[in-house]
């Protein structure tokens, strides 16, 4: 999936503190997710990209 919660994060509109806000994960690892220096399992990134399209419909 390479960086997809990033790429949607961005399409989106949403800041990175605005993203951890949503799903109610420390900024810190939202961060990390976003840089690429962690990746979450893929069936973590499929939900927290679904949470963003979800919030910004």
């Amino acid at each position: 999936m390479g960086n997809a919660i990033n790429e949607a994060r961005r399409a989106a509109g949403l800041t990175i503190k605005a993203l951890a806000d949503l799903l109610g994960a420390p900024y810190r690892t939202v961060q990390n997710w976003c840089d690429g220096s962690r990746t979450p399992p893929p069936w973590l990134q499929r939900l927290v990209i679904a949470e963003i399209e979800r919030a910004t419909k």
